[in-house]
């Protein structure tokens, strides 16, 4: 610790940090631009001016750029001096010689880090009456809107693209004053992160271009808690709401889990809320006047003994409960592919009998070893790739200690990163977004890359079992893979289900369990919102349900589109078998439409409930906005013949009925948390048109929405002082609306929220089991033959934030990607249509090929999930042959 003085105020500080960031977390007040938390120093815009003093007697003191200077014991400091002020207002007037003066027309406006770091200086007036420099704008995906003429040079957008997030196509062109950001030509920006260039611009240069398309100001969006709905890692967001529409999603800082950033599927995913394709109506049969007493009648006739209830693991633990307690635990089904199923048992019995870490993604940055064993992260679990990324600078950072140098300086930390890396090896089917960073890496179908796994486990420890007949190659990879994880004292093993592949599972268990480090960890990733969660809740699997419904009759689904769960000939005949079949869902899909009853369900923004993240995480997501009549919460369809059951009570009721579950509770404050006897308002103090948004409908004033299921109301009256950090809706400052105002809610900046992070572990490492030991034996191609590998894509695999038109814009066109040798044999190339037939009969479809030569012979991948390609299941083996015209899809 060191003992500092700032304006003749003494703090005690730790020793070594960036002056600036101590500043900001003692609660100071000083101007930035180019620094970030997440980036480091490089001392670019000099507007972070103080002036340090060498002795009580120096009375003249020199100017010091604050994100530049360590803290040191003794350290005499002024924020306050005159020269300093001066400064810092000077330079910020430099800075806006060349910025327009569109603020009122600015989407950056009322939450722009520039204007707040403007008026905090002093700079107030322009004096500047000559030629302003102008650039031409350019196009930059459906993401993202580019308006150059606001730049004022502060080098984060391209530090955060390039240098954080491994972009290639964002560059710096031109020099001095005529500086320009952007691409060598009009294209979508390709890095998956681009999106966090409009919170890490402190201007409006990069601004969300589907924010623009429904534009309203910050102050005027209504907001709550919430977490991301299309991956399995639980990402924080903050959805904003105007006019009952979701207008944008903007990251939301948990200090464990997406810490600054979100990848673009979290942060642009979320058009299908205001899709029109959303179920809004109840239906019975083709009848579409029904009300919703008559809807819940119906469905209240259906809830017997005889009726069977299929989950889903994108609704929440209250919703997948409430329909297990209505059918009973005999006739749940957790509504999973049966394989999957499979392995997220598998992954939930090792994280909670293997006595192996789970880290979070903060943890996850720490890691000073990586093997990614059977995952394209980047595709799967996209902002732990993100976190991986992190994990490669930790030889440099530990170099740059060595040399005394701060670590928190970006440019001698990037320079030592040329020659000193962290390890990351990546085994994988194909070719990944990370192997740019990646120490080395392997390509393999399933059995070989379990293989190869097995062998790294043998090498750490002669105990666990070893593959026979390995390859020599293999062999030596497997033994310099397993003395970097020997030397780390970090390691980490990462995996998960895309692969398919129990083996790829076991042998990353097995590594992990082989590693010597006391501090080793084993992170799996997960395909869906709570997917973990559902299987922690137990239920049988989906081919059971397939097969009872002759005797059952009654089918009641709960979000879940089971053409996307198994091979589309079985679901067409249990659909077809089953009496009636109640759909409970928000958009429409062909298992929807092929409802006899069919409920609206509310989205994740007109709603609440719980979800588990990979890591075992549970953390609840708030209702943004009501629903519109007569669409509801899926639990409350369930329960809505069960008036004195609330919110609060089902989760209490699900705690109660799993042991595993039973700290759920602990996740978020109940309905009754008061802050001075208030509740917490979702919209912020400056909220306007209370009286007239209705006013085209009724010029009298609605009566405010009730909302006795949380701590919040739908006003911008309530407590807005000493709200918990992890629960407050609007992250604002007095003299703060960007989003930097985050500092003035942690603890440390960059660290955790005050008052602790969002969500509660329900699982923590115990035990130890066994090696496994069932190895499989390599892949040999059949000859005629091709086993169907299907890929995930981050923006075409998930079945929520396919349905938003940016994310589709972005996804990749269906097609039959095959190993040049593979196309030689059919005599195909890239581009020709291929038929493909499943060897165990049903009909064909047709897509054209894809070359890819990384992908090993014998396999055929098909990115997953997107439309046409339902009837292409994972690991079954097809034949293949040159079409003959289009054929069917």
């Amino acid at each position: 610790m060191a003992t500092i003085e700032i304006d003749s105020v003494q703090y005690q500080v730790e020793a070594g940090e960036s002056l600036l960031s101590v500043c900001l977390a003692l609660g100071l007040d000083l101007t930035y631009f180019c620094w970030h938390p997440s980036l480091g120093s490089v001392g670019a815009c000099r507007q972070c001016a103080v002036m340090q003093y060498q002795s009580p007697e120096d009375k003249k003191g020199r100017l010091v750029m604050a994100c530049m200077t360590p803290v040191t014991d003794g350290m005499r400091i002024s924020l306050q001096a005159e020269q300093a002020r001066q400064f810092r207002s000077d330079n910020i007037e430099l800075l806006m010689i060349n910025h327009p003066h569109d603020c009122p027309v600015c989407e950056e406006g009322g939450e722009c880090h520039l204007q707040d770091m403007t008026l905090m200086s002093g700079h107030t007036v322009r004096r500047y009456r000559g030629q302003k420099r102008t650039h031409k704008n350019q196009y930059l995906g459906p993401f993202i809107n580019h308006e150059m003429n606001r730049c004022i040079a502060c080098y984060r957008c391209v530090r955060f693209y390039d240098d954080y997030a491994g972009g290639k196509d964002l560059q710096v062109f031109g020099m001095h004053n005529n500086v320009y950001f952007g691409r060598f030509e009009d294209g979508a920006l390709e890095n998956e992160f681009s999106g966090n260039l409009v919170e890490v611009c402190p201007t409006g240069v990069f601004t969300d271009r589907t924010f623009s398309a429904r534009y309203t100001r910050k102050w005027d969006l209504q907001t709550a808690p919430s977490v991301c709905a299309h991956c399995g890692l639980g990402c924080n967001t903050a959805p904003g709401e105007r006019y009952g529409e979701l207008r944008r999603i903007i990251n939301r800082y948990n200090g464990e889990i997406n810490g600054y950033f979100l990848c673009d599927r979290g942060r642009f995913g979320y058009g299908f809320v205001n899709s029109p394709e959303r179920i809004l109506k109840p239906r019975i049969h083709d009848r579409m006047d029904i009300t919703i007493d008559e809807a819940e009648q119906k469905l209240r006739d259906w809830l017997t003994d005889s009726a069977i209830g299929i989950g889903s693991p994108r609704a929440s633990l209250e919703a997948n409960f409430a329909l297990r307690s209505r059918v009973g635990e005999e006739n749940f089904y957790l509504g999973l592919d049966d394989n999957e199923q499979t392995l997220l048992e598998a992954i939930v019995d090792i994280m909670r009998s293997g006595g192996i870490r789970s880290p979070s993604l903060r943890e996850v940055e720490q890691a000073d070893a990586v093997l990614i064993l059977g995952e394209d992260v980047t595709h799967s679990a996209p902002r732990l790739a993100l976190s991986l990324r992190q994990s490669v600078r930790n030889a440099a950072f530990d170099r740059v200690r060595n040399l005394k140098i701060a670590p928190w300086l970006d440019k001698p930390v990037r320079e030592q990163q040329i020659d000193h890396r962290s390890p990351l090896f990546i085994a994988s089917v194909c070719a990944t977004r990370l192997d740019d960073a990646a120490t080395a890496t392997y390509r393999g179908a399933q059995e070989d890359i379990a293989r190869l796994g097995f062998a790294i486990a043998h090498n750490l420890d002669p105990q666990a079992p070893e593959p026979i007949g390995l390859h020599e190659d293999v062999r030596a990879l497997a033994v310099t893979i397993a003395d970097h994880l020997r030397q780390a004292r970090r390691p980490l093993v990462v995996s998960g289900t895309a692969s398919a592949s129990l083996a790829i599972i076991e042998a990353a268990y097995n590594v992990a369990k082989a590693l010597p480090a006391q501090d080793r960890q084993l992170t799996f990733t997960v395909p869906e919102s709570n997917s973990l969660g559902l299987v922690m809740m137990g239920g049988k699997r989906l081919q059971q349900a397939f097969e009872r419904v002759q005797a059952a009759g009654r089918v009641i689904i709960l979000e879940n589109d089971l053409y996307r769960r198994a091979p589309v000939w079985d679901v067409d005949t249990f659909l077809q078998a089953a009496q009636q079949v109640a759909v409970i869902d928000c958009l429409n899909s062909r298992t929807a439409e092929k409802a006899t009853l069919l409920l609206p369900a509310a989205t994740f923004a007109e709603s609440d409930g719980t979800l588990i993240n990979n890591e075992g995480r549970a953390q609840r997501y708030f209702q943004v906005y009501p629903a519109p009549e007569p669409v509801r919460c899926s639990w409350q369809w369930l329960l809505a013949d069960m008036t004195e059951l609330s919110f609060d009570r089902l989760t209490a009721a699900c705690a109660a009925a799993f042991p595993v579950l039973a700290d759920i509770r602990q996740a978020a404050p109940d309905a009754g948390f008061r802050v001075d006897g208030m509740k917490i308002p979702r919209q912020p103090h400056r909220y306007s048109g209370r009286t007239a948004m209705q006013a085209h409908i009724n010029v009298s004033e609605p009566r405010r929405p009730a909302d006795p299921e949380t701590p919040f109301t739908f006003s911008m009256e309530g407590a807005t002082a000493d709200v918990p950090a992890a629960l407050e809706p609007v992250i604002w400052a007095p003299g703060w609306n960007s989003n930097q105002a985050v500092n003035k809610f942690q603890d440390g900046i960059g660290g955790h929220l005050r008052g602790g992070d969002y969500g509660v572990r329900l699982i923590e490492p115990s035990g130890e089991r066994d090696w496994f030991r069932t190895i499989p034996e390599p892949f040999k191609p059949i000859n005629g033959q091709w086993r169907i590998v299907l890929l995930p894509h981050i923006f075409g695999s998930e079945e929520l934030s396919l349905r938003s038109p940016p994310v589709a814009e972005r996804s990749p066109a269906a097609c039959a990607m095959l190993n040049p040798a593979d196309a030689r044999m059919l005599g195909v190339q890239a581009g020709d249509n291929v038929e493909i037939h499943c060897i165990s009969g049903g009909p064909f479809i047709v897509l054209p090929t894809g070359i890819k030569p990384n992908l090993p012979a014998g396999l055929l991948g098909i990115t997953a999930g997107l439309p046409g390609t339902e009837r292409c299941c994972q690991t079954h083996h097809v034949i293949l042959k040159k079409a003959i015209g289009e054929g069917p899809l």
